[in-house]
């Protein structure tokens, strides 16, 4: 296969020639008639064009099955799960519309599925019982500057005695004792009791540690006039005796600024089989674009995103336990931008691309690295090109995982930023000094790009905009294979819809590749027309399922241990050259840490293929994986669904 990229090369030059000669032999007038839309259609549908570049092809739904997709995940059913929540939209916010559906991308049927709370900018990530794990979404949509009419923002309630917790109720007034102004709480909120801290040496009582609680505040009436510029002391109406002593609260700038998304802490488990979600216990943290990732022991790590008063969650991460369905801090903090790529490394440890989708300080928690979760070590990656573009880039493991080598794509600037990158950049986590080296780059500054990795070992990159949101018109309407053998990108078909923000890809069993969402904030180079949700899915059907007929492969076991084998029958034995598990996509916001492939040894006796599963635990994550086979064009079989406890 060291060749394949030159076969194409060839093979292409070839077409390409014998179209032209073709072409000339016509009169003018009708190549110039033909050579517009007619020949676009009459080139892209040629069978040897297919074979070298693929094919798109659109899905649009019936339209009350229509929705803003804006997570999308493989289930263990080969059916693919299409979460809108409020599809980033007031309206259906505020009237509690809240939406998902079910997709059968073989009998292409769709089913509605009920929601229960808004899970628009949730986190997810696949369970070794096969269900998908759901965590945080939305409490509050942002208010921008111009739309905030009451004063409000942070009030931080401080409760001095030791002996008892505090709870105050939606609606407590806090009056300050300086400028007399009152505002109210939106929500209520428990306070815990004080510590008391002694002298180490002595045992002496030293002082009391208040406890805190952060909660919400908005002024009682409108206008500039309730605003607060300095730092005031807030006394709590409504309690009397050592609870008005003990309790107070502090809060500095109250003003009419733009007020962010607010997250919450409720967590489902979504059942593929039952197709339906199941309550868990919330986490401890609210959270609005959160990042969840396996970690060795088989627990999810949940990470970052915007807390209920739309705030970034202050490094205070936690795990969730599948057995106990319960969420428990991390012992130390550590802090990332919202939705940050973490995966889980082969020695244990957590790997931090720097790729994330926006939320947080540009100076703090950017650097990739490699992060010891339980000592809460970490150690930096130097040699990352455009560092300060990481926002929107999408970051993939290259197959096959046992390589650890990973691949950063595209990103721009913090924020709303102009700036826009085209480099790629590969990182081997097996060399003795890991550092970043420029891979091939992209022809144009890409933010949003979507990747797949494809089970012949290559993986899909395409779509994506120059510019924050598609400004300016900015989608890019192109698509690439990486190959990892030769390092290089081989310009394919190009999608037919623009994909920028809130879009992502999905591998799908039978080797297809769908795409889901597009949100442009504009609709035209101008910027004067607002953008419409993009509803549409697209499939892309790979140049290898245009070269013949697949291998087949059948039979097997459903389960199968690290370090066992299982038998499968394929009346093309003889021609598989690779084995792959691929792990299920869950995708969103440039984000799925979830999509992995690990190479499987193999042997063929006659029809029959054995496979084997290595036995590191880390590599091979408890869950579903597809098994695919494929031959030596890369040709591979439709997928085999097995389980590894």
């Amino acid at each position: 296969m060291k060749d394949r990229a030159g076969r194409r090369r060839a093979r292409r030059l070839a077409i390409g020639t014998a179209v032209v000669i073709a072409l000339a032999g016509m009169n003018g007038p009708w190549l110039y008639r033909f050579g517009t839309e007619k020949y676009h259609q009459y080139q892209i549908n040629r069978p040897e064009y297919k074979a070298e570049n693929g094919h798109w092809e659109i899905i649009e739904f019936p339209e009350e099955y229509r929705l803003n997709t804006i997570h999308a995940a493989l289930l263990r059913t080969g059916k693919v799960l299409l979460v809108a929540g409020s599809g980033n939209n007031q309206d259906n916010f505020d009237a509690k519309k809240f939406d998902t559906r079910v997709w059968d991308p073989v009998k292409n049927t769709i089913k509605k599925v009920p929601t229960p709370n808004d899970l628009f900018c949730t986190g997810h990530t696949q369970l070794a019982n096969g269900n998908l794990l759901i965590a945080g979404g939305t409490k509050r949509y942002e208010k921008l500057k111009g739309d905030v009419t009451k004063a409000g923002g942070l009030m931080v309630v401080h409760n001095e005695n030791p002996d008892k917790p505090i709870t105050l109720p939606a609606g407590t007034k806090f009056t300050g004792k300086e400028n007399g102004k009152t505002f109210v709480s939106k929500d209520p909120v428990l306070v815990p009791r004080a510590e008391k801290v002694f002298d180490p040496e002595t045992g002496a009582f030293l002082r009391n540690d208040p406890g805190l609680g952060r909660i919400y505040v908005e002024a009682q009436q409108s206008g500039a006039k309730y605003e607060t510029g300095t730092q005031d002391n807030y006394r709590v109406q409504g309690l009397t005796g050592a609870d008005a002593r003990n309790t107070y609260g502090m809060a500095e700038k109250l003003a009419l600024d733009k007020k962010d998304f607010q997250g919450i802490r409720d967590a489902y488990e979504f059942d593929p089989v039952a197709e339906k979600y199941i309550k868990v216990d919330p986490m401890n943290e609210a959270r609005w674009y959160p990042t969840l990732t396996t970690l060795s022991d088989g627990k999810i790590l949940s990470v970052s995103g915007l807390d209920d008063i739309g705030q970034l969650v202050p490094g205070k991460n936690e795990v969730y336990d599948p057995e106990t369905k319960k969420w428990t801090y991390t012992d130390e903090v550590r802090q990332f931008p919202t939705y940050p790529a973490l995966f889980l490394m082969q020695n244990g440890k957590v790997f931090y691309s720097g790729s994330n989708a926006g939320y947080g300080p540009d100076d703090v928690g950017r650097d990739p690295g490699v992060w010891d979760v339980e000592t809460n070590k970490f150690r930096k990656i130097p040699g990352l090109s455009d560092a300060d573009q990481m926002e929107t880039s999408g970051t993939v493991l290259l197959p096959p995982a046992q390589d650890e080598k990973y691949m950063v794509i595209g990103g721009g600037g913090v924020g709303e930023s102009t700036l826009s990158s085209e480099k790629t950049r590969i990182v081997d986590l097996k060399a003795d000094e890991p550092r970043f080296v420029d891979g091939p780059s992209l022809e144009k500054g890409t933010r949003y790009p979507q990747a797949s990795v494809l089970p012949d070992d290559t993986v899909l990159v395409s779509g994506g905009s120059e510019d924050y949101r598609g400004r300016g018109d900015s989608n890019i309407l192109q698509a690439r294979i990486y190959d990892t053998e030769t390092n290089t990108f081989q310009r394919v078909a190009d999608p037919l819809v623009g994909r920028n923000y809130h879009s992502g890809s999905i591998l799908l069993p039978d080797g297809r590749v769908m795409f889901f969402g597009s949100d442009s904030l504009f609709a035209d180079k101008a910027n004067s027309k607002p953008g419409k949700f993009e509803q549409r899915v697209e499939i892309y059907t790979p140049p290898y399922l245009y070269r013949g007929e697949r291998p087949s492969l059948s039979g097997g076991p459903e389960t199968i241990e690290r370090g066992e084998s299982g038998t499968f029958t394929s009346k093309d034995a003889s021609a598989i050259k690779t084995a792959r598990l691929i792990r299920p996509s869950a995708s969103t916001h440039v984000t799925d840490v979830d999509q992995r492939s690990i190479a499987l040894d193999f042997e063929v006796s006659g029809d029959e293929v054995t496979v084997t599963v290595p036995k590191n635990r880390n590599l091979v994550q408890g869950g579903w994986y597809m098994l695919f086979v494929a031959d030596g064009q890369g040709t591979p079989s439709e997928a085999r669904w097995v389980r590894v406890p």
